[in-house]
């Protein structure tokens, strides 16, 4: 779980998949389009996707129906920009690690698994409405894997250099194995803070296993020093 920031390729390709329009260029476009992602953010939690409207979100950004349409087609849309935002934070949860160098590869991976579990705990409403608009939606759908995709490709980075440094045992493919542990911490932390699932314990607890569960899968040696 790599704690540095991520790479503009690792974030979801959502113009691509028509479903968003191009940021408005004016500041006060801007500041009105966020007045309205902010509001259909609401909604979108408060009522979920099916059964909110363009009404509820325009109510609730205190602007007119002509308005919403300049920014966004559909509640399609703007449940797309909620997700950007949401995506932005769990992708880069908190300013750079600049003492990154200073931890020890398991201090990291620690702490790249808890400011995960903090952004996903912010967002975990919007998480499990992404899940069930994917089912039924080949746009969302295509979005859901993307994200996937994003956190497996950044992770991939940082286990293959730490192949090359000697933490991680070098017979790994990189790739695979990201593909396998981000998932895992993914679900772990959909069903106790999406589904809010019971009996998953603390938050530390999710971390502490999920870091060591990395830590046994990669053959990092326990002490965090590199393999002999």
């Amino acid at each position: 779980m790599s704690t540095t920031e991520g790479s503009a390729e690792d974030l979801p390709t959502l113009v691509d998949t028509a479903l968003l329009r191009d940021l408005p260029t004016t500041t006060r476009g801007t500041r009105t389009r966020a007045a309205l992602v902010a509001a259909a953010r609401v909604v979108f939690e408060r009522d979920g996707f099916i059964d909110s409207r363009l009404t509820d979100i325009t109510k609730e950004a205190k602007c007119s129906t002509g308005t919403f349409y300049t920014y966004f087609d559909s509640k399609e849309q703007a449940f797309a920009a909620v997700l950007s935002e949401a995506q932005e934070d769990m992708l880069h949860p908190g300013p750079p690690h600049s003492g990154d160098e200073e931890r020890t590869v398991i201090e990291q991976l620690r702490a790249g698994h808890r400011a995960y579990i903090e952004s996903y705990k912010r967002n975990a409403k919007l998480m499990l409405l992404l899940e069930q608009v994917a089912a039924i939606d080949a746009n969302f759908r295509r979005l859901r894997l993307d994200r996937a995709r994003a956190f497996s490709r950044r992770n991939c980075r940082w286990i293959r250099k730490l192949q090359d440094e000697g933490y991680v045992d070098p017979s790994l493919d990189p790739l695979m194995s990201a593909r396998a542990l981000s998932a895992m911490v993914g679900r772990m932390a959909y069903f106790k803070y999406a589904v809010e699932e019971p009996d998953w314990g603390s938050d530390e607890l999710l971390v502490e296993t999920a870091t060591k569960l990395w830590i046994n899968a990669l053959g990092i040696p326990t002490d965090g020093s590199r393999r002999k």
